[in-house]
């Protein structure tokens, strides 16, 4: 007999002018990203500096560590130019979290910390 098939949760779909901040280091992380158009900037600021880390373009996610962690946003996003993303709430990457195997949500959290702690001995 067949499983019954469960419910899809429609992700929302945010259309995001160029210039927009998305969210900025150190806010809480309630969402995730995957840029279906257009590119993000994933940047930080040393020392006054603002450091580019990087450029999400289609078919990119950031934003995650923050739903895997419950930590503060590591750097700030920006887009370049109008972008479309499909957002992860907390609450279904959660969902995900409590259906995957134990295994593979501890070593998500492990490298979470991992790459956090990296970040840190990098300003130091």
């Amino acid at each position: 007999m067949a499983k019954p098939k469960k419910n899809l949760q429609t992700l929302e779909r945010k259309v995001i002018p160029k210039n927009t901040p998305i969210f900025r280091e150190g806010d809480p992380g309630n969402n995730a990203y995957v840029v279906q158009k257009g590119c993000v900037e994933i940047w930080k600021t040393e020392g006054g500096d603002k450091i580019i880390l990087g450029v999400i373009g289609r078919g990119g996610v950031f934003g995650e560590m923050a739903l895997v962690d419950s930590e503060p946003r590591m750097a700030s996003a920006t887009t370049l130019e109008p972008t479309i993303c499909l957002v992860i709430s907390d609450r279904i990457f959660s969902e995900k979290l409590d259906e995957a195997d134990p295994f593979v949500v501890a070593l998500l959290r492990i490298f979470c910390r991992n790459i956090r702690a990296m970040q840190t001995t990098a300003e130091d």
